[in-house]
């Protein structure tokens, strides 16, 4: 097998029995890099401490990635102005830390007969929010909701 050391330099190809002597005198371990490879590619490195560096690297690409949550938002048929404000101001904030929301219009009893006054209320919700949402699924009528996901618009 072809043997790396612990700092990166070659070895060159060595047998297998004398790159794990070589390992142990350096108090290290052998690991098989490249099995694949022909010749074989292993190194010698300390293993405990190789994979702790790797977890931390790990640890540090999810802590940079993005979480996107689908925060969810109710409104009703009859919902007064000041209502209507708050719930928007709570789904303007939701937008502003990067998640997408889904706003619904619950509709009750006879308020289903009139299901243009809930795609209103949404068209509304989507008109006051434009600077700062797109539409990404518009509204639709599912059972005795109507849906619509917002998602924010990518900040340059």
């Amino acid at each position: 097998m072809r043997l790396i050391d612990e700092s990166g330099k070659q070895l060159g190809i060595v047998d297998t029995r004398e790159a794990l002597k070589i390992a142990q005198d350096k108090g290290l371990d052998l690991v098989l890099v490249s099995p694949t490879a022909k010749p074989p590619v292993a190194r010698i490195l300390d293993y405990g401490k190789w994979r702790y560096e790797q977890q931390q690297q790990e640890k540090e690409r999810r802590k940079k990635q993005k979480k996107q949550e689908i925060k969810a938002i109710k409104f009703r048929v009859k919902v007064s102005e000041h209502d209507y404000q708050t719930k928007l101001k709570h789904v303007r904030r939701f937008l502003e830390d990067g998640h997408k929301v889904k706003v619904t219009i619950m509709f009750r009893g006879r308020e289903m007969a009139h299901p243009e006054l809930g795609k209103k209320i949404l068209d509304r919700v989507a008109e006051d929010l434009k600077e700062i949402a797109t539409v990404e699924m518009p509204p639709q009528l599912a059972g005795r909701d109507m849906n619509m996901v917002l998602a924010p618009i990518a900040k340059k």
